[in-house]
Order: C-alpha cells, then structure tokens, then sequence
C-alpha cells in the first residue's frame, strides 16, 4: 500500500477512495448512538439558531464525513507537495489523513471540528507561505481572520491563534508590524459580531462567549477504553518517525526543518486545548489528525526499509478496523 501511494499518479486518487469507504465501514455497521454534535457555537447560535447531527440521519452524517476527509487529505497533500516538505513528491499524506481521521469512530461523523479542519489545513498553508515572503502582514491578518471565523464553529480552535507568534519566532526576525496584524485580524471578525450583538442588545450573551477560557483545566477525559489500544499502531509509526527526522533532521533544508518545529507547536496547541471543549469529547483530537499525517507521511517517503513500513502501516489499518467492530 506505501509503495503504491509513494509515486505521484493521479489514478492513487480513484484507490483513496475505496480505502477511506473501507475505514469508515464499521461506523456504517456499529452506527454511533448519539449524534449531537453542535455546528455552531454560542457566537453564531445566539444569533441564528442551532444545527445539530440529529438533524441529518447517521448515514448521512458519515458519508459526508467521508466526503469531507478525503477532500481535507487531498488538499492537505497539495500543500504539502507545493512546499516539498517530504522532500519528494508523493499521495501518502493524503492516504495517511483519511486514515488517520478513521481511527476512532467518533471521528467519523460530521462534526464541528471536522468543518474546522478545512480551515487549518489553510492556516497551515499560510503559515508555511510567510518564510519566503517579502511583506507578510496581509497574510497574518487573513490567518487571524481565519482562526476568528473557525472559532464561530468549534470555539477551542482559538488555540491555533499563537501559532501565528509561533511561526513568526522561527521564521521571521522581530517586527512589531507583524505581530500585531494576525491581531487585527482576529479582532476583526469579534468586533462585527459586538456590533450586531448591540444592535439586538445582547451584550451579556456576548460576555459568554468566552466563559470557556476561564475553565479550570481537567484532569480526566472521556475516552474509551479500545480508542486508547488502537493509539498503539500510530505511536510506533510516531517513534519510527522520531528516528527517521533524527537521521537526516540536519541534511534537510532549513525551511523543512522550520516547518517541522511549527507543525510540533501546531499539534500540541490542538492537545491542550481540549479543556477548552464544554463536554470534553474524543472528536476534539481530529485536530491532531493534519500535523500527525505530515509527520506520519515523512517517515513512510524516507523509509527504506519495505517490510517494516508496509507492516506498520498494515498494523494501523488492521487495527482501526479491529476496534470499529468490537
């Protein structure tokens, strides 16, 4: 399966579909219970109502799920291959997204944070684009715009926003200029919607909006048991990454080695966040799922040894079906 998605050829596309359908197979047959997730948060939902999965049938909420993830695989390997971040060219970061965003079920319905990681694969690309860039302000205000506007459909995601700081430390000497105009950005979208909450005199409700960051952080999490055994075969796959930068971490490009200390930050902004979530749900971690498939992707393209990579990735596929059906 690497080896075929190691060359760039468009007919990897048509076998990416088959694949994904085949990841989310036992969603389809195991069809969660609950399907409430909300697409708006209180920002949006204050003012237009709310839409919510028990709206859209279960069967429905996954195939557009699965529409969803192969579109957000594809794209994400565009960026990925504009920049030459793997080095080479190849589709293993767009099959390494859609399996990855298949290893749990709750990962595999339409959900707020999979809206949302349209818009981070986005800022990823803007994020990326500011190292050879002459004037980047206009491109911070567009990311602060960005992380505003996704934080209107799951509110956690506000933690992508010092990021934009992140990246600027290490791609970019010191300009007052551009650490304020991601700012400005974001302020942009929240000063509209304080408008039109005192146009309608909603001031309080607006005040609420950002009850979330004064949450005391949790020291549990909903998990259940099998999703922590199915995180086995990703980690191995983590550690043989880990290896594998270590080895050529130095013979790499300056920008690719940046672009791997921005992704770390990127990840671990989206890990912590999750106290940020009312309910402390598992679909919080589909987040991850864009830096973790970059790094996965790395380790498959330089691999050399076939029968340790064709395994591991087997074992994760084997694997994410396995607890889908138990």
């Amino acid at each position: 399966m690497i080896e075929l998605f190691r060359r760039y050829t468009p007919t990897n596309l048509i076998y990416l579909i088959p694949i994904a359908a085949l990841l989310c197979i036992g969603a389809f047959i195991n069809v969660p219970e609950d399907l409430r997730a909300v697409f708006f948060e209180p920002a949006l939902s204050n003012l237009l109502g709310n839409i919510y999965e028990t709206s859209i049938t279960p069967q429905a909420s996954i195939v557009i799920a699965l529409t969803l993830t192969i579109l957000q695989g594809v794209l994400l390997n565009h960026i990925i291959s504009k920049y030459n971040l793997l080095g080479k060219v190849n589709y293993l970061t767009a099959l390494i997204y859609v399996t990855l965003a298949s290893i749990i079920t709750p990962f595999l319905t339409l959900s707020s944070t999979l809206l949302c990681n349209f818009l981070l694969i986005w800022v990823i690309d803007k994020l990326l684009s500011i190292y050879r860039a002459g004037d980047i302000k206009a491109i911070l205000f567009d990311t602060g715009l960005i992380i505003a506007v996704g934080t209107l459909f799951y509110f956690p995601f506000i933690a992508m926003f010092p990021a934009i700081w992140i990246a600027l430390v290490i791609f970019r000497s010191f300009n007052w200029r551009e650490w304020i105009a991601g700012v400005m950005g974001f302020i942009t979208i929240y000063f509209l919607l304080f408008i039109i909450y005192l146009w309608f005199d909603m001031l309080e409700a607006f005040k609420n909006i950002w009850t979330p960051l004064t949450r005391t952080f949790p020291t549990s999490l909903n998990i259940d048991l099998y999703d922590y055994w199915v995180l086995l075969a990703p980690s191995i796959i983590l550690l043989l990454f880990i290896i594998s930068l270590r080895q050529n971490f130095f013979k790499s490009l300056v920008f690719i080695r940046k672009s791997f200390q921005l992704l770390f930050f990127m990840l671990l902004l989206s890990i912590i966040s999750f106290y940020l979530n009312n309910n402390l749900e598992e679909f919080h971690f589909l987040l991850c799922v864009a830096p973790l498939a970059i790094y996965m992707a790395y380790y498959f393209t330089h691999a050399k040894i076939r029968w340790l990579y064709e395994s591991a990735y087997a074992l994760l596929f084997l694997a994410i079906l396995y607890f889908q059906w138990i």
